[in-house]
């Protein structure tokens, strides 16, 4: 029996398309889920991958874009001369509705970094800012290898955060740096290097104590 290629769209090109946006994404996810998993020494795994996301985001769009076309181009005329009268209705794994379904669960995996902060609450150490010493407060940044995305920001990020004596903490994948503020008393910049590499994967290049004028920045 002849179908229109209205329902017969491959399912491995689905499947592909699918595969190839979790594939670019694999660098953002990684790092939260890592994180949050309790497992975040393998957050940096896929870092290597940032380079390829581009390109790998432009073949999730082409071959799903091409599924579409598939799915959507109308029947020509030999095609409609040959189409059986007893019409075959297609299977949910060829419809439009898992496509589009496929298509959507897609643009989410590749906006994934636009929305990861959501699963990282505000865990900053409020509670030890009322009991620390101005003369303890110190300010430090630290240059990480490895950041690609606000994923990656916010897994650094919590790390910090849930460390003993830090204030607060704030990461930017952009400059490569993490800024925190911390108690002296009770942790030290060395430290704070080791639970960044150690929670999260990620490699500590640089580390300075920021000038006191800076504190208020």
């Amino acid at each position: 029996m002849n179908t229109s290629n209205q329902s017969n769209t491959p399912p491995k090109s689905i499947g592909a398309g699918l595969l190839v946006a979790f594939t670019a994404s694999l660098c953002c996810i990684t790092p939260v889920f890592a994180t949050l998993a309790g497992i975040g020494g393998i957050a940096s795994t896929f870092s290597w991958m940032e380079p390829l996301r581009p390109f790998l985001i432009g073949l999730t769009v082409l071959v799903l874009g091409f599924t579409w076309y598939q799915k959507l181009k109308p029947r020509t005329s030999e095609e409609t001369e040959c189409a059986c009268e007893e019409y075959e209705k297609p299977s949910f794994w060829q419809s439009k509705k898992f496509l589009g379904i496929v298509t959507v669960f897609a643009a989410l995996m590749l906006a994934f970094p636009s929305y990861s902060g959501i699963f990282f609450p505000d865990n900053s150490n409020a509670t030890d800012v009322i009991v620390v010493k101005e003369n303890d407060i110190t300010k430090a940044e630290l240059s990480i290898k490895g950041m690609t995305c606000t994923g990656c920001e916010h897994s650094i990020t919590a790390a910090l955060n849930n460390s003993e004596g830090v204030i607060e903490a704030s990461s930017s994948y952009k400059s490569g740096t993490a800024l925190v503020k911390f108690d002296q008393s009770k942790a030290s910049i060395n430290k704070l290097a080791a639970v960044v590499e150690k929670a999260t994967g990620y490699k500590v290049t640089h580390k300075k104590i920021l000038k006191e004028e800076s504190l208020n920045q």
